[in-house]
């Protein structure tokens, strides 16, 4: 009876440290079938990545450098003119690709990217390939490095620069300028508050669908079937559909015939976490199974990270 009882008080502390303490903690996010993803959330409180995978894997940008142009825009001008704030308004609100267009080749195309990489120290970014100069969706970068941009802002940027492009992140409309909509992955699968700068490239030109905006005071709706954006390319998606047939001709661009999806931006209570999510689908999967998965995999995410 003695070393039942010795046994017994020694198995107590380990069922009590596997019981309710694993049941709360978060499990590992699952990465559905066929996708390729990449994640990292960083804890801007304790200074450490709190959950990742990944974080090295190179993405084709899609609408996310945009975050990139800005800076560069920014940082290179000592005042900027109204024509030019409504340009950035439009570019990082509704992620309008036209005017990522101007600011990109007013910027010398890849070399804002050269610039970018050096200033913020990116590891993993690239301009896209040299036969290709004005697609800036195809610029190359990792979850690490999207990390590292949003640390620059929020520590290092001007705060001039950095107050105008998170406010901008901090007011993403629903609706993207061409009718798209972009809430999917942070902004359906966290909870406010949060700034956000969406991604996609690969679903077609023309949306069947338009975006409808959630109403003032309900929830957001859900993305209607079959939504297929395609900003982020910097050109037609007949374009970009000729360039991924011509395959080496293209050079060196990530998932170049698949469909990619990316979320990222700041999250928490005073925007403790940095998050990001860059996510590659099989071609020819739809718009509304991608936004689906991703919305799913953003919020496993954040548990998984922001705790």
């Amino acid at each position: 009876m003695t070393r039942f009882l010795a046994l017994l008080a020694t198995a107590l502390p380990l069922l009590a440290a596997t019981g309710p303490a694993s049941a709360a903690a978060p499990s590992r996010p699952q990465v559905p079938a066929g996708m390729t993803a990449a994640y990292a959330v960083f804890d801007r409180q304790t200074g450490k990545v709190t959950s990742y995978r990944n974080v090295h894997r190179r993405f084709r940008s899609a609408s996310v450098v945009k975050i990139m142009i800005a800076i560069d825009y920014l940082e290179s001008h000592s005042s900027v003119p109204r024509k030019d704030l409504a340009l950035l308004t439009s570019m990082l609100r509704v992620s309008d690709d036209d005017a990522a267009t101007s600011f990109w080749t007013r910027g010398g195309q890849g070399k804002i990217i050269e610039r970018m990489a050096r200033r913020l120290r990116l590891t993993d970014t690239a301009p896209p390939p040299a036969d290709l100069p004005g697609f800036w969706g195809y610029t190359s970068l990792s979850a690490l490095d999207v990390v590292r941009t949003y640390r620059y802002l929020l520590d290092q940027a001007d705060p001039k620069v950095s107050g105008l492009i998170l406010g901008h992140l901090r007011k993403a409309g629903q609706c993207g300028s061409d009718g798209f909509d972009q809430y999917f992955g942070i902004p359906r699968g966290v909870v406010r508050p949060w700034a956000v700068k969406q991604g996609w490239s690969g679903y077609g030109e023309t949306p069947p669908v338009r975006c409808k905006p959630a109403t003032a005071h309900g929830s957001a709706p859900a993305p209607a079937p079959g939504q297929a954006p395609a900003a982020g390319t910097a050109a037609p998606a007949r374009v970009a559909t000729t360039v991924a047939a011509a395959g080496s001709a293209a050079g060196p661009v990530p998932d170049l015939g698949h469909p990619v999806l990316h979320t990222t931006g700041l999250v928490g209570p005073k925007e403790r976490w940095i998050m990001v999510l860059l996510t590659a689908h099989p071609a020819g999967t739809s718009w509304q199974r991608s936004t689906g998965q991703v919305t799913k995999l953003a919020g496993e995410v954040y548990l998984s990270g922001a705790r």
